[in-house]
């Protein structure tokens, strides 16, 4: 999505040598409907430059500083030196993840979608989670949760969630701990059977959580989960290991929840 007004002075823009004279550089600006800025020759880069096409060329992408903005006069000034290579590297992830959010509105209302309605959806996103791709980030790894407090309708929201569980790839974490189950007698097989059940969670943990229970050696099991972020994870980890201690405890077994390992994995 091209953004309808002017950039302001100090911020970073992606750009797009169009023109290059003795005295400068001229740069399309990619997230600017129909704006294009100035890099004088002394903001190319550091030190005396003898041609500025040993800098720059035709159609490269570049990071630039906005120096200053006069809307009146049509004018933006722009600075390629005074944008170092981490922010450089930076804005330019912001700005590929930014067209793949677009990508991903047109999949989920159609290449067709009229601008109006785009650019309501897309600032109802940037609005809850600061920039559109982040919107549909959330949307992947919480669902409509991470959408109620906008103003899109409930098949909007929907259309949003579908989407980014089928293409946005979100960060995980891991944590992981251990189980000690006993039960004797004749039904303790059975009983420790479905303290193991119960620690999978029966169905019930969130659909962006990760919840595996593995053997370790008797009476241990692992209990490994992957979620979003590491207080989902912790939640998820703790309420399994509670639901096996419960089980087991039902059944007149033993449970024993621990951090590290306490045999050696096989």
């Amino acid at each position: 999505m091209k953004y309808s007004g002017w950039p302001t002075p100090g911020e970073l823009v992606v750009g797009r040598v169009d023109e290059i004279e003795d005295f400068g550089v001229f740069v399309d600006l990619e997230e600017y409907e129909n704006k294009r800025g100035l890099v004088h020759v002394s903001e190319v880069a550091s030190g005396w430059i003898k041609n500025v096409r040993d800098h720059v060329s035709e159609d490269q992408t570049v990071v630039c500083k906005v120096i200053e903005v006069d809307e009146d006069a049509q004018q933006v000034d722009l600075s390629i030196k005074d944008v170092n290579d981490h922010q450089r590297s930076d804005k330019i992830q912001e700005w590929k993840n930014e067209q793949k959010a677009d990508k991903w509105m047109e999949i989920a209302f159609g290449e067709d979608i009229v601008d109006d309605d785009f650019r309501r959806i897309a600032n109802e996103l940037i609005d809850a989670h600061g920039s559109l791709y982040d919107g549909f980030e959330q949307a992947a790894i919480l669902g409509p949760e991470a959408l109620e407090k906008t103003d899109l309708s409930d098949e909007e929201i929907d259309a949003i969630v579908d989407t980014a569980r089928e293409n946005v790839s979100v960060p995980y974490v891991t944590v992981t701990g251990y189980v000690d189950l006993e039960a004797a007698g004749g039904e303790g097989v059975e009983t420790v059977r479905e303290a193991l059940e119960a620690a999978e969670g029966n169905g019930e943990v969130p659909d962006e959580v990760d919840l595996e229970v593995a053997y370790v050696g008797a009476p241990e099991y692992r209990i490994r989960v992957q979620a979003p972020n590491y207080k989902t994870a912790e939640s998820q980890l703790e309420e399994s290991a509670a639901r096996a201690r419960e089980a087991i405890e039902a059944g007149d077994g033993t449970g024993d929840f621990h951090r590290e390992r306490r045999t050696d994995e096989e």
